[in-house]
């Protein structure tokens, strides 16, 4: 089970925005912080590096981001209305 397993569909759309939009970038500026202190290695590890922790920051929040671009399951679509209900 990962992070957001319990959360609600509105939770981890929320979620999921702050983890974009402020921890994303965190993690970008600790990573280059953490690798200009350490020194330049050769370009190929180097790039290895950044290609490697550029998809390790999503393992922890896989659950968080899983369905977030789909209909929420909670809201009734206006497509399943029921038989005394107008369509309009």
């Amino acid at each position: 089970m990962g992070i957001g397993s319990n959360l609600s569909y509105k939770a981890r759309r929320r979620w999921s925005l702050v983890i974009l939009l402020v921890g994303l970038p965190l993690y970008v500026i600790a990573v280059v912080t953490v690798l200009n202190l350490i020194g330049h290695p050769p370009f190929l590890v180097e790039l290895l590096v950044y290609v490697v922790l550029g998809f390790a920051w999503i393992v922890p929040f896989k659950s968080v981001f899983r369905g977030i671009g789909q209909a929420d399951p909670d809201q009734e679509s206006p497509d399943h209305a029921g038989p005394d209900e107008d369509k309009h």
